[in-house]
């Protein structure tokens, strides 16, 4: 560090209205680096223990809300299949003349009425999730 004073010089500063030596500036401006390059404190150490690191891994990433909502995503999708699959094509069949039931209709070996079971249940659970997620974000949830 290069010093601009001459140490044999006795000169005082006024900061504030106190009269100050160049020592005593020197050491309150030695006290302010020190302050200043104080590392901050460590984190404090992970969890120890499988039951606690699973505990922290279910809390960060919120697994159990994961957890629910891929189950019941399971359950409303295969209770939407058999709505569409049992009483939507059927109606829909019963409508269109010559037709009995269109989730069994096939063109030669293509299963067209599968195909349409499957669109119409994609559908029908697509605009679900967008409800679910419309009412979510009204209420603020994450």
């Amino acid at each position: 560090m290069v010093s601009l004073f001459k140490p044999s010089t006795k000169c005082t500063t006024t900061v504030r209205g106190l009269n100050l030596s160049q020592e005593e500036v020197l050491s309150e401006l030695k006290k302010i680096r020190e302050a200043l390059e104080k590392t901050p404190p460590p984190p404090p150490p992970p969890p120890h223990g499988l039951w606690n690191e699973f505990k922290e891994f279910l809390s960060k990433y919120k697994i159990f809300g994961l957890a629910v909502a891929f189950i019941i995503a399971l359950y409303v999708g295969t209770l939407v299949q058999s709505l569409v699959a049992n009483l939507l094509l059927p109606a829909i069949g019963l409508a269109i003349p010559g037709i009995d039931n269109l989730a069994t209709y096939s063109i030669g070996v293509f299963g067209v009425g599968q195909f349409l079971v499957a669109l119409m249940t994609f559908v029908i659970v697509a605009f679900l999730v967008f409800l679910v997620v419309k009412v979510a974000k009204k209420w603020k949830i994450e």
